[in-house]
């Protein structure tokens, strides 16, 4: 485990981060921000970890940003950009982590925790979950990554709505923006739901997903040509690995392939 803020734990191939501030709703506190820091890169270096959870506890996945924080800092606007650049290292570590990431969102997801939602692969939400880009309501501008991020999964107009409005989304209408991967009745379904992705996911080649996610987090930057040359780089170098020998020996001698999403539909 990590700091008390955050807890880290790894069990059959999933690490699992929790933000762990009951009583403040898991906001981020400079604790918190580091233990953050400290579980991403233990996840990106453990090498028996194939998929992470990031979660929150006591019902509330993360409500932004620590407003004592704000109350009580004394530091100028090159303070306030050098925090900024300190959470960015490990942040943007998290959305390009070369493992899948899933993100259980139980209660608030607001301001920057909407943005932590947003750093993963896939958003299982239970229906109280709520999302709110809330920045707008104190006279700020999305900050964690989240003016990047919202924009290439919700498109650019709705993006524009939810910042503008700063309003508040429940699971359902979450889903249909497609913010949400699956929308789970309570806590208990969460956690079954999630673990089940997680082993599931973890069962694929780690190398292969983690090549495909660096180069698809580039797709909208890169043009064809780009994205040809690192999509030839990464096939040639899977094709090498063990896992591909592997898969193509079962394959021959008609043995059931250690993944198969259908399969175990």
């Amino acid at each position: 485990m990590s700091q008390a803020a955050v807890l880290t734990s790894v069990e059959h191939g999933v690490g699992t981060i929790t933000l762990n501030r009951p009583e403040a709703r898991n906001a981020l506190s400079l604790d918190m921000r580091a233990g953050l820091s400290q579980a991403v890169s233990q996840m990106r270096d453990d090498s028996s970890v194939h998929t992470v959870v990031l979660t929150g506890a006591g019902g509330s996945f993360c409500s932004g940003g620590d407003i004592s924080l704000m109350l009580e800092s004394q530091l100028n606007s090159v303070g306030y950009r050098d925090r900024m650049r300190a959470l960015h290292r490990w942040f943007f570590e998290l959305v390009n982590l070369e493992k899948p990431v899933i993100a259980a969102v139980d209660g608030a997801a607001f301001g920057a925790g909407l943005s932590l939602a947003l750093a993963a692969d896939f958003v299982i939400a239970t229906r109280r979950a709520k999302f709110c880009a809330v920045f707008g309501r104190l006279g700020l501008v999305p900050d964690l990554g989240a003016m990047q991020l919202l924009p290439r999964i919700v498109g650019q107009q709705r993006a524009k709505e939810l910042v503008f409005t700063a309003r508040t989304v429940a699971a359902a209408e979450a889903l249909q923006l497609g913010l949400v991967y699956e929308v789970v009745e309570d806590a208990a379904a969460l956690q079954a739901t999630t673990q089940q992705l997680a082993a599931r996911l973890g069962e694929a080649s780690t190398a292969a997903i983690g090549m495909a996610k660096n180069i698809m987090n580039q797709a909208f930057e890169l043009n064809a040509h780009s994205m040809a040359e690192l999509e030839a780089y990464a096939q040639s170098t899977c094709r090498a690995s063990d896992y591909h020998q592997d898969a193509i020996r079962r394959f021959k001698e008609k043995q059931a392939l250690r993944f198969d999403w259908d399969r175990k539909a």
